[in-house]
This record gives C-alpha cells, sequence and structure tokens, in this order.
C-alpha cells in the first residue's frame, strides 16, 4: 500500500480518471447503438422526420467519439474504426432508401 502522501493522491486521481474513462467509453457504446437503432428505423420507415433523427444521432456520436480520443480515452485508431462503422451503416441505409 502507498506510504506517502504524494502516492496516496496519485490513487485517488488514478481512480477517479479511471470512472470518468469508464463513463466516456459506456457514452460512446450508447450512441453507437443509438445510432444503428436509428438506422433501423429509418430503413423500415423512410421520411423527413427519421432522417433527422439519424442525422442527430450520427452528429452527436462522432462528436463524442472524437472527443474521447481527443482526450485520450479510446486510442485514436479505435475512433476512426467505430466512426467507420457507423458511416458504413449511414451509407448503407441512406442507398437501400433511394
Amino acid at each position: 500500500m502507498a506510504n506517502t502522501n504524494s502516492a496516496k493522491k496519485r490513487i485517488q486521481i488514478a481512480e477517479r480518471n479511471r470512472l470518468e474513462n469508464k463513463n466516456y467509453k459506456s457514452t460512446v457504446r450508447t450512441l453507437m447503438k443509438r445510432c444503428f437503432v436509428a438506422c433501423g428505423i429509418f430503413e423500415k420507415e423512410p421520411g423527413d422526420e427519421s432522417k433527422a433523427d439519424l442525422q442527430k444521432t450520427f452528429n452527436l456520436a462522432f462528436s463524442k467519439i472524437d472527443k474521447a480520443v481527443k482526450k485520450g480515452v479510446l486510442h485514436k485508431n479505435t475512433g476512426a474504426n467505430q466512426k467507420s462503422r457507423l458511416s458504413v451503416a449511414l451509407k448503407k441505409v441512406l442507398k437501400e432508401v433511394v
């Protein structure tokens, strides 16, 4: 166990950062799931409202992924991979509807 005050503080900081990173990753996963659900809804019922909802969820997900990469929560390649998955899903849905 830590003996010095600085070591004890570092343990507290590491735990705080771990929880923040866990929360951030969870939010990214949730937003990605929402995007895929929005794709499914738009695929079944194409319309202006569902398309606007789809675009809004994609913008939120892309923004959150970029911020996670910027903060160092996600590796840049992981972020790029996730954004690519979302883009492929979006293009597939839009191509099928048109």
